[in-house]
Order: C-alpha cells, then sequence, then structure tokens
C-alpha cells in the first residue's frame, strides 16, 4: 500500500515543532511570541511600547496629556538550517517507513537541533548583556565549589540585581549542573521546589525565592559558539562548538517575559524512492527557522554569571 507522504509529512512537521518547544530547556521562552507577528517565511514582527511616567494633577486644568506609542518592530530570524536525510529502500519497506523515519527525525531532533537552539539563544542573550554592559549584571571569576565561596549567595545577588532593578515579575534560573549541585549541597534538605510550565507541560524543579532553576547542560551554557554550516572542511559534521573567545556560563537569571523566543519548521518533504530522482531511496528534507530577540529596553533584566575571569 503506497504512503500518503503529505500527510506524514504534515504529521512530522507538527509532531516535531511540539517537541522542540517541550524539550528544549529554553522552550518556555516561546511563549513569549504570542503577541508576534508571523506569516511564514524570515521575517517577525515585534509589538514595542513606550509610555510617558506621570505628571501632577491640575485642579482647573485637570489630567497632564500623556503618550502611548506602540509600534511593531521588524526583526528577521538569522537562523536558517536543515538538513537531507535519505534511506535506501533495500533497508526499509513502504510498511516500516513510517516508524523508520520517525526514529530517525527524532534521533535527529534530540541530539542535534535541540542542543544548538538552546545553545543559540543562551549565547546569544549572553552576547548582548555583555556588550550592553548594564551595571551590576554582569559577574566574572565564580567557580562552583570553590573554597570560600557559595553558590546559595551568587544566585540570591543575582536576584537581587535584577529586582533592585525594578523588575518584580516572575524570574527564571538557566543553570549547570555543577552550579545546582554546590546549591543543593549547601541547603542539603532545605530544597524547595517550583512547578514549571513548558510547552504545556509541568514539572517539578528545584528554586531559590520561589524562583525556577533550570538544569541546563553546560555545552549549551556558552558566551559564543561557533555554527557549523556542514559543508566547509572541517565543518561537514555541522552543528555547533563553543566559540574561540567564548567564556562557560555558570548561570544566567532573566524575567520570565524577556526573551522572545520563536522557532518554525518549514513544511517538511518527502520523497518516495520513485519520486527522489538523484537516488534510489527514500529522501526527507528538514528545515528549520529560528532566533531570539531581547528588546533593548529589557537588557537589564538579564544577569548572567560567568565563571572565566573577564580577560581570560
Amino acid at each position: 500500500m503506497p504512503i500518503n507522504t503529505l500527510a506524514t509529512a504534515t504529521l512530522f512537521q507538527n509532531t516535531l515543532d511540539k517537541v522542540a518547544i517541550q524539550d528544549a530547556v529554553t522552550g518556555w521562552m516561546d511563549a513569549n511570541a504570542g503577541q508576534v507577528i508571523y506569516r511564514g517565511g524570515k521575517e517577525v514582527k515585534i509589538p514595542k511600547m513606550a509610555v510617558q511616567g506621570m505628571g501632577d494633577y491640575d485642579r482647573d486644568e485637570g489630567y497632564q496629556q500623556g503618550s502611548v506609542t506602540l509600534e511593531y518592530e521588524t526583526r528577521v530570524m538569522t537562523q536558517d538550517r536543515g538538513r537531507k536525510f535519505q534511506l535506501d529502500p533495500i533497508d526499509i519497506d513502504e510498511n516500516s517507513f513510517v516508524t523508520t523515519a520517525a526514529a530517525v527525525m527524532a534521533e535527529f531532533q534530540r541530539m542535534y537541533v535541540i542542543p544548538e537552539i538552546d545553545a543559540y539563544r543562551l549565547s546569544k542573550i549572553a552576547t548582548e548583556v555583555i556588550e550592553a554592559n548594564k551595571a551590576g549584571m554582569v559577574t566574572y571569576g565564580y567557580t562552583p565549589g570553590a573554597t570560600g565561596t557559595s553558590a546559595l549567595r551568587k544566585f540570591k545577588e543575582g536576584i537581587k540585581a535584577i529586582r533592585e532593578i525594578g523588575y518584580n515579575g516572575p524570574l527564571v534560573i538557566h543553570a549547570t549542573p555543577d552550579m545546582i549541585m554546590e546549591y543543593e549541597l549547601e541547603i542539603s534538605g532545605k530544597i524547595t521546589a517550583a512547578t514549571f510550565s513548558k510547552g504545556g507541560i509541568d514539572t517539578q524543579v528545584p528554586s531559590i525565592d520561589g524562583v525556577p532553576i533550570i538544569s541546563t547542560p553546560a555545552n549549551r551554557m556558552y558566551t559564543a559558539i561557533t555554527i557549523y554550516d556542514g559543508k566547509t572542511e572541517g565543518q561537514e559534521v555541522g552543528g555547533y562548538v563553543k566559540g574561540e573567545t567564548a567564556k562557560d556560563i555558570n548561570f544566567m537569571i532573566m524575567q520570565r517575559s524577556t526573551p522572545i523566543a520563536l522557532t518554525k519548521q518549514d513544511i517538511m518533504r518527502i520523497f518516495d524512492p520513485t519520486v527522489n530522482q538523484r537516488l534510489n531511496a527514500w529522501q526527507m528534507d528538514y528545515r528549520r527557522f529560528h532566533d531570539i530577540w531581547v528588546l533593548d529596553n529589557k537588557l537589564d533584566s538579564v544577569y548572567v554569571s560567568v565563571k572565566d575571569g573577564e580577560g581570560a
């Protein structure tokens, strides 16, 4: 029985989009794209609002006129990534194609797509915060577990820095396993948990002062990454690596509404062996657009703790 490749491709596309948000440690950031206008392709329009502060009330003239400015900033998703996979029909028959293809795409997304999206998002946020150089929002030279140091204190200093700016809303912490382990050892038996929702799934995670801590692999916590194009000599494996001058991040604290992230899979294409002109093989084309933005007026709502020294 022939396979309806259009229906299969649509099923894969919808499923992979959902899984990308649920499995990525930064998947919670996609919820902030609710007001973003996206009509396909690379461009998105992000709403940006500005209002004036209060003025004196005049008993004769009444209220002072204030202004509200709402404009849509056009941004471009710079990450246009993809891969082509081919499965020989000798290895699979028509009846097992869907199962085999699903396993291949799930493994590809788990091993390469999701880690890259996470690493890109966190490194881009860190880079912009470091370049903005807001007072007290970036610290250097802390190694978790070093003699005379306290992970608990470092977390609290970061939360305090954001609260002092005036951000009183929900916060989120991304921290490496080393950082979380030191924190847990310090307060052994007194750890509190918070319910954290991501992609429609609620999970229990450790927290501090009510702020959830998301365990994030150290290889996704860099201040910069180098993204391989998959074709240049030495870059054939694709994916990403730590940037040449990048530093390791211990943890990042940010207001939950600050990062605006979007990831969209383009129409997934599946060609059966009778249509594939190049090879007698099933071919699957996977393409994904994604990016993340932090508006200029919110760069002071992110705190970054860097493991390396500033000049290292």
